[in-house]
């Protein structure tokens, strides 16, 4: 590894995302070369490539990670927005395809949206919707409020169904999180008499995280892309989660 690999290695993690631009003015080499930099970096796993970007492995920046994948994202958010009726009231945790969904549902001047994510409720500040935003501790990297103000608020609000943003799944310890007052916030939400969805693309299955999400009451519905294993899918059905699997297509929002 070279000494500008270091360098971009220093400034991806410094701060989160970082465009192709941006490290080419700063490297002083060109955008063609960065590029070939960063598909090395992220090779031996120390970024992320996204659309004329780099991004953090750790990175819990939304509007970087909303660029990966997003056209799957984008369909994944639309349906998962089907699956809200007129009048009701919806939980969206934070995350890239949750943010969609919100967008999908800002116009609806029937639906309330209570969220955790402060980014959710910056998209919906135009919005027909109503938005509740939750109290607690403000965790600047997630733009999210945690602990155990956030918990309370949750027990003192109601809605019908609660979309969740998952970093991990696997046969041995089910739904996982990477964070853990994050994963405390969602455990709140599932042990609620609500209909959850895990609204995830397949990416994230197979893989294992620290904490625990959902260990008492499962998740009823995963809303996922077709890329899931039909292996997993059978060991989810068998727990009586309810499967819908979305084809990626070209979506307006």
């Amino acid at each position: 590894m070279n000494a500008r690999q270091l360098q971009i290695i220093q400034l991806v993690n410094e701060r989160g995302s970082v465009s192709v631009s941006e490290l080419s003015r700063i490297t002083k080499v060109s955008e063609v070369t960065v590029r070939q930099d960063l598909n090395t970096l992220e090779k031996h796993s120390y970024l992320k490539r996204v659309h004329g970007s780099a991004v953090s492995m750790e990175s819990d920046n939304i509007a970087a990670r909303m660029q990966s994948r997003f056209p799957l994202k984008q369909s994944l958010a639309q349906y998962a927005a089907s699956q809200v009726n007129a009048g009701e009231s919806v939980f969206i945790e934070g995350g890239s395809t949750n943010a969609l969904l919100a967008r999908y549902l800002a116009n609806d001047d029937s639906i309330t949206i209570v969220t955790v994510s402060h980014y959710i409720a910056g998209l919906l500040k135009d919005s027909r919707c109503e938005v509740i935003v939750l109290g607690g501790l403000y965790q600047k990297s997630s733009e999210s409020v945690v602990g155990p103000l956030t918990r309370s608020c949750i027990h003192q609000v109601h809605f019908q169904k609660a979309f969740i943003g998952i970093d991990g799944w696997h046969p041995d310890t089910g739904f996982t999180g990477k964070n853990m007052l994050r994963s405390d916030i969602v455990n709140a939400v599932m042990a609620k008499d609500v209909e959850t969805f895990a609204l995830t693309d397949s990416s994230k299955f197979g893989l294992i995280h620290p904490y625990p999400l959902a260990p008492e009451k499962p998740f009823r519905h995963v809303i996922s892309d077709p890329g899931l294993s039909p292996e997993y899918q059978q060991m989810l059905e068998r727990q009586y989660i309810h499967v819908h699997l979305v084809k990626e297509q070209t979506v307006g929002i």
